[in-house]
């Protein structure tokens, strides 16, 4: 193999650690992220993790945003191909209930906001920074569908963006305890109450 094939051998290598970390996130957390067992799943020495990754952390970091990317591609990004507005609104919600039955098991976006929500340091900071930022996208589609008339003037975008997320919230627990399809039922009911108090 040539050197100039090297980089790209090197990218594939890490995105087969990222998945391999990923799924042990999903699992236990990224607390329970560790070098050494990460090392021994995809059969690398710890030397060749520590490699692709200088530290815990920084392995950490990487598999927060490889979640983010993930939670953006499957749950925002098909929704964009709706008309903003309420079909916009439904079109994420949809796909978020989607996501929550692929990882009822697990979420890392969700595990690590527990898991961070009351420390200092890079990681909380970039847990928080993720949060407001999909708070942020919520909220942009919010404010279309007030533009489109399909929600009443006065709502407010940081009010609702919350009360989506609560009910997805208590999806993602009630999903885990007493079953996901109950959970959704209960939570697709919820949702329509909720469309319907903030239409025109």
């Amino acid at each position: 193999m040539t050197s100039s094939h090297l980089p790209g051998k090197r990218a594939t290598t890490r995105e087969h650690i990222l998945d391999s970390a990923y799924a042990l996130a999903c699992v236990g957390g990224l607390e329970a992220l560790s070098i050494g067992t990460l090392a021994a799943s995809v059969g690398m020495s710890k030397s060749g993790v520590f490699a692709h990754f200088g530290s815990r952390e920084e392995l950490q970091l990487a598999v927060l945003k490889t979640g983010g990317k993930r939670f953006i591609a499957k749950v925002l990004l098909p929704a964009l191909e709706q008309p903003g507005g309420l079909p916009r609104l439904r079109a994420i919600v949809a796909n978020w209930f989607d996501w929550v039955r692929r990882y009822r098991s697990g979420c890392v976006l969700l595990s690590a906001s527990s898991e961070y929500d009351g420390r200092e340091g890079a990681l909380r900071e970039a847990v928080q920074a993720q949060q407001a930022g999909w708070r942020g996208e919520l909220e942009k589609a919010i404010a279309q569908a007030v533009r489109a008339g399909d929600l009443r003037a006065d709502t407010d975008a940081s009010q609702l963006a919350f009360e989506i997320h609560a009910l997805m919230l208590a999806l993602h627990h009630d999903g885990g305890l007493f079953g996901h399809d109950e959970a959704r039922r209960h939570a697709a009911e919820a949702f329509e109450r909720l469309w319907r108090s903030w239409q025109p």
